[in-house]
């Protein structure tokens, strides 16, 4: 949808003033009067992508789509035993066994994420996937601040309403009904999400394209035969759709939720993203690069699989097993030498520490960047730390080694609040496109740029970073 400036010939102070009055309140999590609608540092114009790099973006999406569904289809022959066994074993590894058996049931073998949000770092030579992540906190925020910016007149990817209207084609393709009644349900752990999903439950319902409603798992009743959503005012809506916005590994602390697995696994409800944590694990980069596996992946992807390979950085499962004599990890060395011990690494300089390590899914630390170290940032013994912390969780918390790319340094204009002007911040770019599955088509709703400080190492959504949706001009990065 093209977007026309409400208030047109306004200046960069002037459009930072109604972007800030013009954000829902209470949507993003801010402290205090001031920053109830912006907690974070605002430009008052989308940060700019090139046509090439939207055109990249675009084509990534249905690559992912094949991977997620090879990668879906290769757990289940491994756990069938008609595909090496140590496919199903590491995606499998540090979970209890309710949690294996759910990602098995033949009702759901098929099932993958329809939302899919990788976390694209920007660099010299194009982007670097860092991660793909299946429930995907954001949505909300990014639609809404689509909405502001568009208002001004900037043509955001997706456009106006690209994020509530993606979501919604996709929850009535997955329901195979026109206007579905879906309950997005949030746990007390994701607490923090609430907002911005009911800000999306909301918008869909005023757009008329379904009816959606943002509760917690406590607001769900149960019969044999259908789920049902109490409402505010004690009605009871019967459910299409359950949108999981809980992690599995937090399961036990969900009330309901053998109930709401149940419903599931009986076609009671329709839920997404599928309760499959083997698709939710950081091993997949690793297992794309096992060079064992480069024939199937090849055959199963196609030219996909060289293009994945190029964007997924080289990624490796820390496994504390011995290495036969005859044999060394591949693509990795130390000091000109083959890795045979992952302690080999330990006595490698700063400057030769190009690596992050982070657990591999199915933990609390695993999501928001909570969990990762970047190994150059560290003094050797903090880093000998964080390889033997990661090799002796290998069975109950798997960790990857995944190579550090760099982001490039952009230049990005922001509006100070305390002098009320507009500044320049150096900084470096991670963008998170998302991908709505609408039957074997994927639709892209918009993308999220967020720029750190370039002292920053990691680049997430801090009080210090631009938050900005993304548009396409010729000059952009």
């Amino acid at each position: 949808m093209s977007c026309t400036a409400l208030i047109p010939n306004m200046t960069a102070q002037a459009q930072a003033h109604y972007l800030t009055e013009h954000m829902p309140a209470g949507l993003f999590g801010g402290v205090g009067v001031d920053e109830d609608r912006v907690a974070w540092r605002l430009s008052p114009e989308p940060f700019w992508l090139s046509p090439a790099t939207l055109a990249a973006i675009e084509g990534l999406g249905p690559d992912l789509l094949r991977f997620y569904r090879t990668l879906a289809s290769l757990y289940q022959r491994s756990a069938r035993g008609t595909a090496p066994a140590f496919i199903a074993e590491d995606l499998d590894r540090g979970k209890p066994g309710s949690v294996i058996k759910l990602g098995r049931q033949n009702r759901l073998k098929s099932d993958i994420p329809r939302v899919l949000r990788p976390d694209l770092i920007l660099t010299d030579d194009g982007f670097t996937a860092a991660e793909l992540d299946s429930v995907p906190g954001g949505m909300g925020f990014v639609g809404a601040m689509a909405r502001a910016y568009c208002e001004l007149g900037y043509d955001t990817v997706g456009g106006t309403f690209g994020m509530p209207d993606s979501l919604a084609a996709m929850l009535s393709a997955l329901a195979g009904t026109e206007r579905p009644v879906t309950a997005f349900v949030v746990s007390d752990e994701s607490k923090a999400y609430r907002p911005e999903i009911g800000w999306m439950a909301e918008t869909i319902a005023e757009r008329g394209t379904g009816t959606a409603f943002a509760c917690t798992p406590q607001d769900i009743v149960f019969t044999e035969d259908a789920l049902f959503a109490r409402l505010p005012d004690g009605r009871e809506e019967k459910l299409d759709v359950l949108y999981r916005n809980f992690e599995l590994f937090d399961l036990p602390n969900v009330p309901k939720q053998e109930l709401m697995l149940y419903a599931a696994r009986h076609n009671r409800v329709r839920m997404t993203p599928p309760p499959k944590a083997h698709l939710e694990e950081k091993s997949s980069f690793a297992l794309l690069h096992n060079p064992a596996l480069a024939s199937t992946w090849r055959r199963e992807l196609g030219d996909t699989f060289d293009r994945l390979a190029a964007i997924f950085p080289a990624t490796w499962i820390l496994d504390p097993r011995p290495v036969p004599p005859q044999a060394f990890v591949h693509g990795i060395t130390a000091a000109g030498e083959p890795v045979r011990d992952w302690m080999q690494l330990v006595p490698l300089g700063k400057s030769e520490r190009d690596y992050v390590v982070k657990p591999s899914g199915f933990s609390e630390l695993a999501w928001g960047s909570r969990g990762v170290k970047v190994a150059n940032d560290l003094p050797k013994d903090e880093w000998e730390a964080v390889l033997a912390n990661g090799l002796a969780e290998f069975e109950h918390t798997p960790h990857i080694l995944q190579r550090f790319h760099k982001g490039k340094r952009v230049k990005v204009p922001y509006y100070e609040r305390k002098t009320d002007e507009i500044a320049v911040l150096d900084g470096r770019v991670r963008l998170c496109p998302y991908y709505f599955v609408i039957g074997d088509d994927v639709r892209l709703g918009g993308i999220l740029a967020t720029i750190a400080p370039a002292d920053k190492r990691l680049i997430h959504g801090m009080s210090d970073a631009i938050l900005a949706p993304c548009a396409v001009r010729e000059g952009g990065y």
